[in-house]
């Protein structure tokens, strides 16, 4: 049982059901392919890519289906959405254990895009949106402070599965887990009918979706973030090596960056949680092309420096895409326009992979001077959109 409505206790109960199910929602379908695309290549006799190919298109369906959930959870609340992509996440994974052809693969993973779009952190930043209003930004942080372990949980867990009863057991883990722990999580949300006098209130000004130039800036700030964070997710380690990192040592760079983002979570959560989110924006988007420049003119010395510099920015940076838009446009409309938002964003992780993976082989390390430069155009998107906000 929760705390009466609006009270901090209910809003912590809240951030711990939310933090909780999303760690596990996150480890269960974004990061798998990361530890189960060999095998799972190998055993339908593709290459890798194959498997990444299949990923980048669920990235696509949440582009397309993105601003539909938002518009759901604008309307009926976060609750009934957050428990179907529970219940969709479980059957594509017992679809994806059990797939003996690619077409059930392909469709399996189409599954997953579906619920990409409504069982992430913009579905959770939305439903505490529509409960709190314009003072959802504790809860947002809250939320990804748990949820960036996603990785330093589910990475592990899932190769030790597949080492030790292969990929298709860890998808069926996975898929029980959804069931057993995310949905009765997720049933244990308040279900309010309409939002309170307050959050009402917070959702008066700014209420339309109409795509302006704010809308625009925005997209491209998400955008352009998006496609640096997904480009080192897949890319940091080769880069390092590229410079002539050795494995070892690059695997150590690649390691600070999970750690910097739960401490840039910490600190946007304890020093920086009066600060205004479009200057916390402005921080973060600084970071990746301040330790990108460091080290491509000194090289492997400053390398920690990239690693742990990309994860702060990284870790501010998912917390801003929830609160900037609040901040901008207040709480009306807020699903439906964080869809519409995302929509290029997903589409940018997409193609990251793909054509950062090009420049690295065509320029090696120089491949961050890419980055970097998508770096400085967010920020000057940004100063652009806080002047244009202004007015």
């Amino acid at each position: 049982m929760f705390a009466p409505a609006g009270s901090p206790k209910e809003k912590l109960s809240i951030v711990l059901v939310l933090g909780i199910a999303q760690t596990i929602a996150w480890a269960s379908t974004y990061y798998l392919p990361a530890v189960l695309a060999v095998p799972m290549a190998t055993d339908f006799g593709i290459q890798s890519t194959g498997i990444f190919g299949l990923f980048s298109l669920a990235l696509i369906v949440a582009a397309i289906a993105g601003p539909v959930s938002g518009r759901l959870i604008d309307r009926f609340g976060g609750k009934p959405i957050l428990c179907g992509t529970s219940v969709l996440f479980a059957l594509c994974l017992v679809l994806m254990a059990q797939a003996s052809s690619m077409w059930q693969l392909t469709l399996a993973w189409l599954g997953i895009g579906i619920g990409l779009a409504g069982g992430l952190y913009e579905a959770a930043f939305a439903t505490v949106v529509r409960l709190y209003g314009r003072s959802a930004r504790g809860a947002i942080t809250g939320i990804t402070l748990l949820g960036g372990f996603a990785s330093t949980l589910g990475w592990p867990l899932t190769a030790y599965l597949e080492a030790g009863y292969g990929w298709r057991s860890a998808c069926l883990f996975w898929a029980a887990v959804n069931i057993a722990v995310c949905l009765p999580l997720y049933c244990c949300l308040p279900r309010r009918e309409a939002p309170g006098p307050q959050v009402a209130a917070d959702m008066k000004p700014g209420g339309s979706t109409k795509f302006d130039l704010r809308m625009a800036l925005l997209a491209f700030f998400f955008s352009a973030t998006a496609f640096s964070s997904a480009a080192m997710a897949t890319h940091l380690p080769g880069v390092l090596q590229a410079a002539g990192i050795t494995a070892a040592g690059a695997i150590m760079v690649g390691m600070l960056v999970g750690p910097s983002q739960v401490g840039a979570r910490l600190l946007e959560f304890t020093l920086m949680k009066k600060l205004r989110p479009m200057l916390t924006a402005m921080l973060a988007v600084a970071m990746h092309p301040a330790g990108a420049l460091l080290f491509l003119v000194f090289g492997a010395p400053v390398a920690a420096l990239l690693g742990v510099f990309h994860g702060l920015g990284n870790g501010l940076l998912t917390i801003v895409k929830g609160a900037l838009p609040l901040e901008i446009f207040g709480a009306q409309g807020y699903g439906e326009r964080q869809g519409i938002l995302m929509a290029p964003a997903r589409l940018a992780q997409a193609s990251a992979p793909w054509l950062f993976g090009l420049a690295v082989t065509q320029w090696g390390a120089g491949a961050l001077a890419l980055t970097t430069a998508l770096g400085v155009s967010s920020l000057l998107a940004l100063v652009m959109l806080d002047r244009h906000s202004a007015n």
